[in-house]
């Protein structure tokens, strides 16, 4: 990846939900830890060296200054809190024996307009916040309104449980796509979103609705991945050593993806839009890996652990 090509004063604004998760592992213990996609994606790009907003709701309370204090020493801004009477957002995730989580929500989102929205050359959104109303509708606003002057990613970052019909989620994934430039999904959002299609062709329907890069996380069989332009695919194993818990994984993995665009000039503006949009393979393999090797940190720690450039 060419560092002739880095945009480090490129401002980055991600917009969604911090919450707690509170973590049950299957020897009974049970653990605190700051996260919430949006926020945990906040976090790693910012422990990635690019200068990061994150808006977001929190509550005047114990879980609410925790994630204020996590926040901020990770080097992230945080803008636009305003939970109102409501108490920080948690999920409690319970463990299973080969580190994967369920999860159990309460939780509370709102969006107020975002300030000098034209400083931002990429905005990230995604996961609950996206669906949950009344922050969503603010989420579409924001995008749109972004779209003029920055690029956007998006990570669905499904949630059956709590995010409404497999129809009504479907209708809302594609609308937040139409407004993408990056699309980055597990392999489950797909297979529960689009029972019965394959990834290329859920893949290249994506490509179809705008976004210039569509990326499917697989665990541990890596990844794969499509560039618009030329409808190639390609696939990355996974580079992990041990794990820890799943946490953050997917998170970290996205955190990864926007670094290594933002640093190979395919994010960050709308000329950077076209030259996304005009990408090969090869052009993006190098942020594709950045992202395996953010994720591979974090799968070895416990919790949604965000690593430096020099871990990777």
């Amino acid at each position: 990846m060419s560092s002739a090509a880095t945009t480090p004063a490129t401002e980055v604004l991600v917009v969604g939900e911090t919450l707690v998760d509170i973590v049950h592992t299957p020897d009974g213990s049970v653990a605190e830890h700051v996260g919430g996609s949006p926020a945990n994606v906040a976090m790693g790009i910012a422990r990635l060296g690019h200068t990061t907003v994150l808006a977001t709701t929190l509550g005047d309370d114990d879980h609410g200054r925790r994630c204020r204090e996590q926040i901020s020493d990770h080097g992230v801004s945080i803008e636009n809190l305003d939970a109102g009477a409501h108490g920080t957002s948690t999920a409690v995730a319970t463990l299973d024996e080969s580190g994967a989580a369920e999860y159990v929500f309460d939780l509370h989102w709102e969006l107020r307009p975002i300030e000098r929205l034209d400083r931002f050359g990429h905005v990230h959104t995604g996961s609950i916040a996206a669906t949950l109303l009344p922050g969503a509708e603010g989420i579409t606003q924001t995008l749109t309104e972004a779209r003029e002057h920055a690029t956007i990613s998006y990570d669905p970052n499904v949630r059956p449980s709590i995010m409404g019909t497999v129809d009504e989620v479907r209708v809302r994934v594609e609308e937040l796509i139409t407004l993408s430039d990056v699309v980055k999904a597990s392999e489950d959002d797909v297979v529960w979103v689009y029972a019965g299609r394959s990834l290329p062709e859920v893949m290249a329907a994506w490509g179809g609705m705008g976004p210039g890069l569509v990326v499917i996380t697989r665990g541990g069989d890596g990844v794969t991945y499509r560039v618009s332009s030329t409808g190639e695919l390609g696939d990355a194993p996974a580079r992990v050593d041990k794990v820890a818990d799943t946490v953050g994984a997917g998170d970290s993995f996205m955190a990864g993806l926007v670094s290594g665009l933002l640093d190979a000039g395919l994010l960050g503006d709308t000329e950077a839009r076209e030259r996304l949009r005009s990408a090969t393979l090869d052009t993006v393999t190098g942020a594709v890996e950045r992202a395996l090797g953010t994720s591979a940190v974090t799968v070895g720690r416990s919790g949604a652990y965000a690593p430096t450039r020099e871990e990777i």
